[in-house]
């Protein structure tokens, strides 16, 4: 694993959050930050520099490099937040606390804005949306991304909310995107997208970046079968999303208490947001934590932890993340906790259970998933 950043006559040593999960073969930048970096260095001013924001910044690489222009810097991730305060921290760099914010702040007006295209292609379009307010015909927008991420349909979201936008050579199988806005786009933002959940009738909002944000997706919805007992008992739900799981607890056990937990802050408004909606006299017995994984919980002990953990972080494939779920939920799980999980069948996760909780019951299973419960002893 190269951890070393060299560009530009300048070093950073650069790693993924956290940083002692990380897999010794992926690094915490990629070939577009190199491609952007090169680029602003080579062709833009230090006065339009000193006004830049930086949208999508996955471990801080964009941060670190330009951190003595102070960037604004706005990410959906708590893991790409943490990421790049920890990054920051190792090369004895800063930015101000009140550069930093979620995806659900407002852009502020700037010279120069810098985006990594997200995977989402919604969060995307929201930020565009959201762009149209604070750009001027005077603004450089450069956007970057792998070749294969950088095609029509995302240039036409460019094209439809900000103005005329044209592509770079491809270099390293990355493109760099330059945008010059109109100034004259005001388009309503179609998120978030609200729906009906089926035999509950629940409204369900979920904003941009929120997976599955018209119909609940098969494996929540298998879980949603599969429950466990719940009364009076303190629940966590686990990489939350829009909070159907948790929403679904507090409906059916009056008594229990749901935290739910995301690294999303797009993800835990639209929990919050459907909690309020639905079950507002419940409002009380829910909490809402950004957090990667458990660790913003601290030393609290929880009754039951419901997830359905994620096989990727930003565009890489990865099982560290359920490996932390899992360890964190049994560290936090009083004796008699239970774990429950919805996983495709064809992951290794009963296996890695195994080796945490010395066994696991399978609850229920289908030809795509497996319901697997595992009581701390």
């Amino acid at each position: 694993m190269n951890s070393s950043l060299t560009l530009v006559n300048k070093s950073l040593n650069l790693f993924r959050y956290p940083k002692a999960l990380q897999q010794k073969s992926l690094q915490a930048w990629d070939a577009a930050d190199e491609y952007l970096i090169q680029y602003i260095s080579d062709h833009i001013s230090s006065t339009v520099m000193n006004n830049m924001l930086i949208f999508n910044d996955d471990f801080g690489a964009l941060a670190c490099w330009f951190s003595q222009y102070q960037p604004h810097w706005y990410n959906d991730s708590f893991v790409s937040l943490k990421a790049c305060q920890m990054n920051l921290q190792d090369n004895n760099l800063s930015l101000a606390t009140s550069h930093f914010h979620d995806a659900m702040s407002a852009p502020r007006a700037a010279s120069l804005v810098v985006l990594k295209i997200p995977k989402s292609s919604a969060l995307l379009e929201q930020q565009l949306i959201d762009l149209q307010n604070v750009v001027t015909v005077d603004t450089l927008i450069i956007a970057a991304g792998k070749v294969t991420s950088i095609n029509k349909a995302i240039l036409g979201l460019f094209e439809k909310y900000l103005g005329h936008t044209t592509t770079s050579l491809a270099k390293k199988k990355a493109r760099l995107l330059f945008c010059t806005p109109s100034a004259d786009k005001h388009h309503t933002s179609p998120y978030p997208t609200v729906w009906t959940m089926p035999n509950s009738g629940f409204k369900i909002s979920n904003h941009a970046n929120v997976f599955s944000r018209q119909s609940i997706d098969i494996g929540g919805r298998f879980m949603l079968d599969n429950l466990p007992d719940c009364t009076g008992k303190t629940v966590v739900d686990l990489g939350c999303g829009n909070g159907i799981l948790g929403l679904t607890v507090l409906a059916r056990y009056p008594d229990a208490k749901v935290i739910f937990i995301d690294e999303s802050a797009m993800a835990i408004a639209s929990a919050r947001q459907n909690v309020e909606t639905n079950l507002n006299h419940k409002i009380a017995q829910a909490e809402f934590l950004l957090s990667n994984c458990l660790e913003e919980l601290g030393q609290r002990k929880i009754d039951v932890v419901l997830c359905n953990p994620p096989f990727h972080q930003q565009n890489t494939i990865t099982d560290h993340i359920a490996w932390q779920m899992f360890s964190d939920s049994k560290q936090q799980l009083t004796r008699g906790g239970e774990l429950r999980i919805v996983g495709n069948s064809h992951l290794d996760y009963p296996q890695k259970l195994k080796k945490l909780f010395g066994g696991y019951q399978v609850v229920a299973s289908n030809q795509k998933f497996s319901i697997l419960s595992c009581i701390k002893r």
